[in-house]
């Protein structure tokens, strides 16, 4: 295959059907974002964000980028910005890899630490304060921006239902962070799937089955808050992984797939096997690994 640019590369990431013993015999099938030129889903959201912010005037030559962000999204956004020849400054709560804060910086993109204990809140907090204070900047906030779940409606939900190509589908089982990847690609696969149950998977540590918040190990997925996008789609249950478990997955793919994972595709992978527990014999399964986990070998990852 012949391109002509880097941002051709985005999207249209491989369907894998995952060879593990499930329960049930049901088959999962895991898609690869770290395929992505960026290494991650988030090249998706990054490319969208700014075309929306152009298409609705709010980004011309001379405007700053500004987004609070855990890393894959600053990367996204860093990668989008380059091809518009535009200023890029992303804050980064201090405890997220370095790898990734390395990668952004790499694109040209300054990097903004907030201290680690405030949390993705803090960071937002900090963007706001510091958007106000530039002269045209612009901050897409992907927290709130419709364009997050709207990429993934358009984009990684149809892909995945021609990658099926025509299977039945009985549960989508993804990963939320800011919730527009689950939100976006469960509209998608329900239109098209209307009895499909969807469950969303959080560490240990964030809030949507109302545990107690604290620090997790495993990054990009987690919230402080509940999404916005979540009052538009149905959810059947929230699976919530201890760090332990997300990371044994990461060394159990790497032996057993070849394959190199982040923790929350580890977090996916493991709640994918306690959902296949509640479906029918031989029923299909969709998941998302977001990324690879090259940008966490600093974190210990493989440990």
């Amino acid at each position: 295959m012949l391109v002509t640019d880097t941002y051709q590369l985005i999207g249209h990431t491989p369907l894998l059907k995952v060879e593990i013993a499930a329960p049930h015999d049901v088959n999962i099938y895991a898609k690869l974002e770290m395929f992505n030129p960026g290494g991650s889903i988030k090249d998706r959201l990054g490319m969208a964000l700014i075309q929306r912010g152009i298409a609705e005037g709010k980004i011309d030559a001379q405007t700053t980028i500004i987004e609070p962000t855990a890393g894959n999204t600053g990367i996204g956004l860093a990668i989008a910005a380059l091809k518009h020849h535009l200023a890029v400054k992303l804050v980064v709560p201090e405890k997220f890899s370095f790898e990734k804060q390395t990668l952004m910086q790499a694109l040209g993109a300054e990097v903004i630490n907030t201290p680690s204990d405030q949390g993705i809140t803090g960071a937002i907090d900090y963007a706001k304060k510091l958007a106000a204070e530039l002269p045209n900047a612009y901050l897409p906030l992907q927290f709130m921006n419709p364009a997050n779940p709207d990429v993934y409606q358009q984009t990684l939900g149809p892909e995945i239902l021609r990658d099926l190509a025509g299977r039945p589908l009985a549960a989508f089982v993804a990963g939320a962070g800011s919730g527009g990847t689950f939100a976006g690609t469960a509209k998608a696969l329900q239109a098209a799937y209307p009895q499909l149950e969807n469950y969303v998977v959080e560490p240990a540590g964030s809030i949507l089955n109302g545990g107690p918040q604290h620090s997790h190990r495993t990054e990009g997925i987690g919230v402080e808050f509940v999404p916005p996008f979540f009052k538009d789609v149905r959810i059947n249950g929230i699976q919530t992984i201890e760090d332990d478990a997300a990371f044994h997955y990461v060394r159990w793919a790497a032996r057993h797939l070849a394959l190199f994972i982040g923790s929350s595709s580890g977090a996916a992978l493991a709640a994918s096997l306690r959902v296949a527990a509640t479906l029918p014999q031989g029923a299909n399964l969709v998941t998302i690994f977001p990324d690879s986990s090259e940008r966490y070998l600093s974190e210990h990852i493989y440990d």
